[in-house]
């Protein structure tokens, strides 16, 4: 089974490209001219067990949202696309992750249906030249794309950089726990509608 996937983005505002491989090492190359956010992204490669290279322009001179919002859009249909029919996939998946006094837990189910619940009560608005309020961002532009229902829950955590990497690890945790090939489905798909 190949899950990979190369995808393209160009606006007015930026210019994407995603090279995605579900089943990778953890290898990460990364430039979108924003480093918490390359932080965040390599911490997606490494903990999903992903490969991925992604090139990022955006209008920085203006301020990071479109760039984050689109590298958001361009990884979900990456993950769409390299995810196929979804058979023998596990389809839910679930991580709790602490980082010293951080914890946050992250479950995500690929339901066919983009949802975003997501409550993280950043401790600072700036995380080095990162706006905390582009997570929100980044992670609405992937599940509307990438077509699956996430919930993200800060539980605790009083370094806005620690929040934040707690909930990267563990979304990418959970992807890894939902992607997983189930040998004993057979290669069904995980829904009684038959269909995801």
């Amino acid at each position: 089974m190949n899950r990979t996937a190369d995808v393209s983005r160009k606006t007015a505002e930026t210019h994407i490209t995603v090279k995605l491989d579900l089943d990778g090492s953890g290898r990460a190359d990364l430039d979108t001219g924003i480093g918490f956010f390359d932080h965040m992204l390599d911490q997606i490669a490494r903990h999903a067990m992903f490969d991925m290279d992604i090139r990022a322009a955006g209008d920085l001179h203006v301020d990071g949202h479109h760039t984050v919002e689109d590298v958001g859009i361009a990884l979900g249909q990456a993950v769409y696309k390299a995810v196929g029919d979804k058979k023998g996939i596990r389809r839910y998946g679930h991580a709790y992750v602490p980082l010293d006094e951080a914890l946050s837990r992250v479950v995500v189910d690929f339901s066919g249906r983009p949802g975003l619940v997501m409550n993280v009560p950043f401790k600072s608005g700036m995380i080095g030249t990162f706006d905390s309020q582009l997570a929100h961002e980044f992670f609405q532009g992937f599940v509307n794309h990438a077509f699956v229902t996430l919930h993200i829950d800060n539980l605790r955590g009083e370094n806005a950089h620690h929040q934040a990497e707690t909930v990267f690890k563990a979304f990418a945790r959970a992807l890894r726990s939902a992607l997983e090939i189930d040998a004993r489905s057979a290669g069904a798909i995980p829904s009684t509608k038959g269909m995801l």
